[in-house]
C-alpha cells in the first residue's frame, strides 16, 4: 500500500496515522513538551475515515481538542470506579461506583445508542490527568453499550499526553479503596489496558526547544538521570534579587490563580495608561467553567501578554505563549509588538466553540454540534500565570522558583515550557532532591516501540482489522432480531388495528431478512479463509466482497425501502406514533448495515487499489446522500400513484423520538416554576421569599436546572462570587464530596452557594 506523505509530520507521526486508519490497534501517542501532538490530532480528525470521538478529562483540556468531557459523552457519575460487581459507597466524603452499580447510568435514547455502536476512534486527549478507574468505568460502558466484550467494546483508541505533565489526582480516602485493585492511578494501571496495551508511540521531533543542552537536560530529568553537572548548568540561571516587571518579556510561574492574578493587576495598575476593556462574545450554551480565558480583557499600552492559541494562518505569525506588548489599543483592535522581531501585528478576535456529539441516522456518521461560541481576543496578561494553566504553552523567557515552589516531579513540566536556558532565571539555586520522575512512568517508557517494529507490524494489522470490519459487517443478525421482535407485536392487535392491516407486510419483510442469514454466515466463513495466509490476495478477495455486496445489497435495500414507504404513509395517518416510531428504530439498524456494506466495500477497494485509507474513500456521494436518495425515490412514487399524502409534511427519517410533537399543556413541576422566575431575573432569595421555600430548597432546584443545562450560573450568582468560587476549585477541589473543600473555607461560602458551583461543573 502506498505511503502518505505529510511534510509536516515526522516517520513516527506518518507511521502511527496509518496505523490509526489501517487497523483496530489501540495507540498511546506521548512525546515531549512541542513534539507536534496537538497538530497530529488536528490533522487526524479531519483526514481520518472512521466515526471519531475525542474526550479529555477536563472541560478546559475537551475544549482546545475539540471535543467534550469524558464524564458529559460517557453520562458517568464524579467519583471511584471499582472494577468489580457488587454493591458501591456512598458517604458524605466518599462516592465509589462498582460494576453493577454503573450499569444503572446506561439508560440511553435510540440516537445514543446508535452513536456508541457506531463509534469506531475514541481520542482520549491529555491523558496524564486521566485515571486508571475512569478508564475502566470507560471500558466498562462501551462494552455493555455496544454488547462487545472486547476491550472498549471493539473500539479502537488513541491515547495522547505526556506522562509527564499533569497527574491524575486520586483523593488519600479513595485510594485506601482503590489500592487493592490498581498498583497505580496513571491510565495504564488500568484493567482493559493490562488486557489490551496499546501501542506505545514517542514522537521524538521537538519544535519548541532548538538548544540542545537545554535538551540533554530535559531528557535527563524526564529518565531520572538528573547529573550534578545538569543542576550545575542549571544554577547558572540564578538571579536571586530579579524583578520580571523590570524586564522585557519574562513571565513568573506560579502555583495558585490568586498569587498569578495578583501579579497580573499590580502590574497592569502600575502602567501609567488608560485601561480599555473588551467583552467576551458568548452566544449558545457556553457555560463558565468552560470559558477558555476571562470574559472581560482589561488592557492598557505597555502591558505584557501571550497568545493563547496558534495562529492558524499561512503566516504563523504567533503561536500558543508567545509574549509580545501592547502598543495601540481602539474599540475594535488591538495591536502587539513583538520587541525581539520588531514586529508589530493586528490581533483579530477567536471563536471557540461548544461542542456535543450527535449521530446523523441518514449517513450513520458522527457530527459535532455547536452548542455555543466565545469569541474574544487570544490573549490574556502576561506578567504571570500558574504552571496548570501553562501546559500546553511555549515562552522564550520564564521565571521559576523551582526550590520552594514545585511539588517533586514537576520541575520537568515548568522547564519544558522553556524553547531555551537562555530564558531561564531561577530565584533559587535547584537541589537535586526532588527532581525525580515516577518510576512507573519511566518503566511504562521502556514499552515504547520502533518505527522499524511499526513497519513490521503493519500489514498484518492491516489484514486483522479489515477481516474483522467485513465479518462484522456482514453480520447483521441482531438487526434480524429486532425486526422479529417487531413482527411478534402484530400478535396483541386485532385484523382492524393499523398494525393488523399490516400484519402480512412485516411478515414479508421479515421472511425476506431471515433468508440473508444462513448465506451471510456462509461468507463470513469464505472471509476466513481469504484472510487466513499472508500476504492476502486483494485482488481476489475484493471480488468475493463485491460479489457478496451485490448480492445482499438488493435484498436489504428492498426492506429498507419499503420500511420507508410504510413509515411515510403511518406519518399521515392519526393515532400511529408509537408504531412509526417503531419503525423508524428499525429503519435506523437498517440504515447502519446497509452504509456498513458500501464503506467496507469502498475500503477493501481502496487496499486493493493501493490507495491511502481516508475520509475521501468513505465520504463518497453515493454513500452520503444514500439515505436522502430513497426517501426522495419514496415521495416521486406516491406523487406518481397521485396519492392523498401531504408530501410537505413527509418527513421520514427527521422525526423520530427525539423530535417529538408538542404535548398537550400540562401543570407546571415545582423546577419549572422556579426556571421561569430565575429567567425573569429574580434571585434566589427572592424567588425562595415569592415562592414561600426554603433559599435550600430553591438552590437544589437551581443546581438540577445548572445540570440540565437549562440556565448558566451567571443566572443566579454574581461574578464576583463565581469568579472566588472558581479560583477555591481550581486551586483545592479534587472531585467528590464538598466536605474537605467547606472544612477549608469555613463561612466564606455557604454549602448553597458550593453545591451551586460544583452542579455547574457537572455539565
Amino acid at each position: 500500500m502506498s505511503k502518505p506523505t505529510h511534510t509536516q509530520f515526522n516517520q513516527i507521526a506518518d507511521f502511527t496515522e496509518r496505523f490509526i486508519n489501517q487497523t483496530n490497534r489501540s495507540i498511546f501517542l506521548t512525546g515531549k513538551a512541542g513534539t507536534g501532538k496537538t497538530t497530529f490530532l488536528r490533522h487526524l480528525v479531519k483526514t481520518t475515515h472512521k466515526q471519531t470521538v475525542i474526550v479529555a478529562p477536563t472541560g478546559i483540556a475537551a475544549l482546545n481538542a475539540g471535543g467534550v468531557t469524558i464524564h458529559s459523552f460517557f453520562q458517568l457519575p464524579f467519583g471511584a470506579f471499582i472494577p468489580e460487581f457488587g454493591a458501591g459507597t456512598a458517604t458524605d466524603s466518599l462516592k465509589i461506583e462498582s460494576k453493577s452499580t454503573l450499569m444503572h447510568h446506561f439508560k440511553m435514547n435510540n440516537a445514543r445508542r446508535s452513536m456508541f455502536r457506531n463509534l469506531e476512534l475514541l481520542v482520549i486527549d491529555e491523558v496524564s490527568m486521566l485515571r486508571a478507574d475512569l478508564l475502566d468505568a470507560m471500558d466498562w460502558t462501551l462494552r455493555n453499550v455496544r454488547k462487545n466484550n472486547a476491550p472498549f467494546g471493539g473500539v479502537q483508541v488513541l491515547f495522547i499526553g505526556d506522562l509527564l505533565q499533569l497527574p491524575p489526582v486520586v483523593k488519600q480516602q479513595e485510594w485506601s479503596h482503590l489500592s487493592k485493585y490498581y498498583n497505580g492511578m496513571y491510565f495504564f494501571h488500568a484493567k482493559v489496558i493490562a488486557e489490551m496495551p496499546p501501542l506505545y508511540v514517542e514522537l521524538e521531533k521537538v519544535y519548541r526547544q532548538e538548544d540542545p543542552e537545554f535538551l540533554h537536560i530535559l531528557n535527563n530529568l524526564r529518565n531520572n538521570e538528573i547529573t550534578d553537572q545538569d543542576i550545575e548548568v542549571l544554577n547558572q540561571h540564578v538571579k536571586t534579587n530579579f524583578k520580571p516587571e523590570e524586564e522585557e518579556g519574562y513571565i513568573t510561574l506560579t502555583t495558585h490563580n490568586r498569587e498569578a492574578d495578583s501579579i497580573n493587576q499590580r502590574a497592569l495598575d502600575a502602567l501609567d495608561a488608560n485601561a480599555r476593556t473588551f467583552d467576551a462574545e458568548v452566544t449558545g450554551k457556553f457555560p463558565e467553567y468552560l470559558y477558555p480565558i476571562d470574559e472581560k480583557l482589561e488592557l492598557k499600552i505597555g502591558a505584557q501578554v501571550m497568545f493563547v492559541k496558534n495562529d492558524l494562518s499561512p503566516e504563523k505569525l504567533f503561536y500558543n505563549g508567545k509574549m509580545g506588548r501592547v502598543v495601540a489599543l481602539d474599540h475594535d483592535e488591538i495591536k502587539v509588538l513583538f520587541p525581539e522581531e520588531k514586529k508589530t501585528i493586528k490581533v483579530e478576535p477567536y471563536e471557540w466553540e461548544n461542542i456535543k456529539y450527535t449521530y446523523n441516522d441518514s449517513n450513520a456518521e458522527m457530527e459535532a454540534e455547536t452548542l455555543g461560541t466565545f469569541v474574544q481576543y487570544p490573549l490574556r496578561l502576561a506578567w504571570a500565570i500558574t504552571v496548570h494553566k501553562s501546559q500546553g504553552l511555549t515562552f522564550d523567557k520564564a521565571v521559576l522558583d523551582i526550590s520552594n515552589v514545585f511539588a517533586p516531579g514537576q520541575a520537568y513540566v515548568a522547564l519544558s515550557r522553556l524553547r531555551s536556558l537562555g530564558g531561564l532565571v531561577l530565584l533559587q539555586p535547584m537541589r537535586k532532591n526532588g527532581l525525580t520522575t515516577d518510576a512507573q512512568i519511566k518503566d511504562y517508557a521502556s514499552t515504547k516501540v520502533s518505527t522499524d517494529i511499526l513497519d513490521q507490524q503493519l500489514e498484518q494489522s492491516t489484514a486483522v482489522y479489515l477481516y474483522e470490519q467485513l465479518v462484522q459487517t456482514f453480520d447483521w443478525l441482531d438487526m434480524v432480531n429486532a425486526w422479529q421482535s417487531h413482527e411478534k407485536s402484530y400478535k396483541e392487535h386485532g385484523s382492524k388495528s393499523m398494525k393488523g392491516k399490516n400484519r402480512s407486510w412485516v411478515t414479508q419483510q421479515v421472511q425476506v431478512l431471515s433468508t440473508t442469514l444462513d448465506a451471510s454466515r456462509k461468507f463470513r466463513n469464505q472471509l476466513s479463509s481469504l484472510f487466513s495466509k499472508l500476504p492476502i490476495d486483494y485482488e481476489h478477495t475484493f471480488d468475493r466482497v463485491n460479489a457478496a455486496y451485490n448480492y445482499f445489497y438488493k435484498t436489504l435495500d428492498g426492506v429498507l425501502y419499503s420500511n420507508l414507504k410504510k413509515i411515510a404513509e403511518l406519518q399521515q395517518k392519526s393515532n400511529t406514533k408509537n408504531y412509526a416510531e417503531e419503525l423508524l428504530d428499525l429503519d435506523l439498524m437498517l440504515t447502519e448495515t446497509i452504509l456498513r456494506l458500501k464503506k467496507s466495500l469502498a475500503l477493501i477497494q481502496a487496499v486493493r487499489d493501493g490507495k491511502s485509507l481516508d475520509h475521501s474513500v468513505t465520504q463518497t456521494p453515493e454513500i452520503k446522500n444514500y439515505k436522502v436518495t430513497k426517501i426522495e425515490l419514496v415521495k416521486s412514487e406516491l406523487m406518481a400513484n397521485k396519492t392523498t399524502l401531504d408530501f410537505d409534511t413527509i418527513t421520514i427519517d427527521l422525526q423520530t423520538k427525539d423530535q417529538k410533537k408538542p404535548e398537550k399543556k400540562k401543570k407546571k413541576s415545582t423546577y419549572e416554576t422556579t426556571l421561569e422566575l430565575v429567567k425573569a431575573g429574580n434571585t434566589i432569595e427572592q424567588i425562595a421569599r415569592e415562592r414561600q421555600l426554603s433559599v435550600g430548597t430553591i438552590s437544589t432546584h437551581c443546581a438540577r436546572l445548572l445540570q440540565q443545562e437549562k440556565i448558566e450560573l451567571r443566572d443566579i450568582m454574581d461574578k464576583e462570587k463565581r469568579n472566588a468560587l472558581y479560583d477555591l476549585f481550581e486551586d483545592h477541589y479534587e472531585g467528590g464530596s464538598l466536605t474537605p473543600l467547606k472544612d477549608h473555607v469555613g463561612d466564606e461560602f455557604t454549602w448553597d452557594e458550593l453545591k451551586l458551583y460544583q452542579a455547574s461543573l457537572l455539565v
